[in-house]
């Protein structure tokens, strides 16, 4: 084992567990369980809600699966993870003030509780919290295998073995402290997982004699490593340009991204987040896919892609920074994981439970049911986790095609459109979720494009079209 390693790592993990704590003290004395656990009291300021946003955002694909695929495909990588960089900016400018204040006039505590004041339609309700479950199931357990592959990369302990303790370390507190213990801890995680990017990318540079150096050896391997199409000359200007619908402007659709757009405290803060997130963002995704490229040059010859970015770090970081330095992607792990636990828990519980199977259940029997739904989806999520993908980055991203396929839409034209109603959004949805499962699994990158194009587009005309077609059967349009 490094232990000189681990010290460092397990000190950023006390101070974790210590907020969970904290988090779990105030709940005690809430008002409202359910407004405090899952959503934190809508209390977060700009800088909170910069780091919430970046570090939920920021997860095991960015810190292991991105890494590993730049160092494997280039500097063209790079430049596609980029369209990542006005995530942030569009989630907090097209949700942003709109969507805060109708979450507020409904008290809406998820985005299910939005849809179902939106479009008083039951089969939006259930057909949303069973998209949410499924993917965010296939994203939690990228989480998962993403964190025991480091624990595993720092321990020497098997693969099943790192899986469980980092399940055990993630769940206790993520149980015990709720939104409070997420956001809270989501603050120093980013700001670790900003310092990590920063410290590795310089030692790498230096590692490799300076980026003249680096890139004179990338050109001699393969000149197409410093192309933007990739080594297999894959990323053409056409699939680059969807990809970005995946990760940029499509983001606004998925759920454990926007229900921190209902979470802040107030406009200013808004903004600050704004700047704060877009400079974080930035950072963390060009740094961490440039260390990936850079890493070839330096040790070349890493043939499992979710290693590169830990094999880099133990190799040539003194023990004590490689600690410190690793505290980053396990900060980004953790930190989507708590989300997306969050998120998968509040939408069986708030969505479901307390809608259909026991709307009057009193505070008591709702903290006992959170705990117990909480832990359940855990240990379920640890079960899919056992058999990992090679690059965990694919089944992340799967995942975040699934969610945009279903929710892009009915989330932003919900807002701003008043003619936007529950016939449409069903339609919308289905008709997203079906063509995005079935192009996925048949045709991938249909027509050059990145899957998600196609389910998007069709997705939106299917949306207005029906509701269009069927406004007479709305008997009150909505008014926001």
């Amino acid at each position: 084992m490094h232990w000189q390693v681990i010290i460092p790592l397990a000190i950023f993990l006390v101070s974790i567990f210590c907020i969970g704590f904290w988090a779990n003290a105030r709940l005690r004395h809430s008002n409202s369980f359910l407004a405090d656990y899952f959503l934190g009291g809508r209390e977060m300021g700009g800088f909170l809600l910069a780091m919430t946003m970046m570090a939920t955002y920021g997860s095991a694909s960015s810190f292991i699966g991105g890494p590993g695929v730049a160092y494997q495909t280039g500097l063209g990588w790079v430049l596609l993870a980029m369209a990542q960089l006005p995530a942030g900016y569009f989630v907090l400018m097209i949700l942003g003030k709109k969507f805060a204040i109708i979450a507020r006039k409904y008290e809406a505590i998820t985005l299910i509780d939005f849809l179902k004041a939106r479009y008083q339609s039951n089969a939006i309700v259930l057909l949303s919290a069973f998209a949410i479950f499924v993917f965010l199931f296939a994203s939690m357990t990228a989480q998962w295998v993403g964190g025991a592959r480091l624990i595993e990369s720092l321990t020497g302990v098997s693969y099943q073995g790192s899986l469980l303790i980092f399940s055990v370390a993630v769940l206790v507190y993520v149980i015990i402290g709720g939104f409070a213990a997420v956001a809270l801890t989501d603050a120093m995680q980013g700001s670790v997982m900003i310092l990590g990017t920063v410290i590795l990318l310089i030692a790498v540079i230096i590692e490799g004699g300076g980026v003249s150096a680096i890139m004179a050896n990338l050109v001699a391997e393969n000149p197409n490593f410093v192309s933007p199409y990739g080594a297999d000359t894959s990323l053409s200007p056409l699939y680059v340009s969807t990809f970005w619908i995946l990760i940029g402007i499509g983001v606004i659709g998925l759920p454990q991204i926007a229900v921190r757009a209902m979470s802040y405290k107030e406009s200013k803060g808004m903004h600050r987040a704004i700047i704060i997130g877009t400079i974080g963002i930035g950072t963390i995704m060009f740094g961490m896919h440039l260390i990936g490229v850079f890493g070839r040059a330096v040790i070349p010859g890493i043939e499992i892609g979710d290693k590169v970015m830990p094999t880099l770090t133990l190799e040539i970081l003194p023990p004590v920074l490689a600690g410190i330095v690793l505290a980053a992607p396990m900060a980004a792990i953790m930190s989507t994981v708590n989300a997306l636990l969050i998120l998968v828990s509040s939408t069986l519980v708030k969505d479901v439970y307390l809608n259909y199977i026991k709307p009057k259940a009193n505070e008591a029997e709702i903290e006992r049911m959170s705990f117990l739904v909480t832990t359940i989806i855990g240990i379920a999520v640890v079960g899919f986790a056992i058999r990992p993908p090679e690059l965990l980055i694919w089944l992340n991203l799967f995942a975040f095609g699934g969610l945009e396929s279903a929710f892009l839409w009915t989330v932003v034209l919900g807002l701003y459109w008043n003619g936007a109603n529950k016939y449409g959004a069903l339609a919308s949805m289905v008709i997203g979720l079906v063509s995005y499962v079935y192009i996925y699994q048949f045709h991938g990158n249909l027509l050059g494009m990145h899957t998600v194009t196609i389910p998007v587009i069709i997705s939106l005309l299917v949306f207005v079209l029906v509701s269009k077609c069927t406004k007479q059967m709305v008997q009150q349009p909505w008014m926001s």
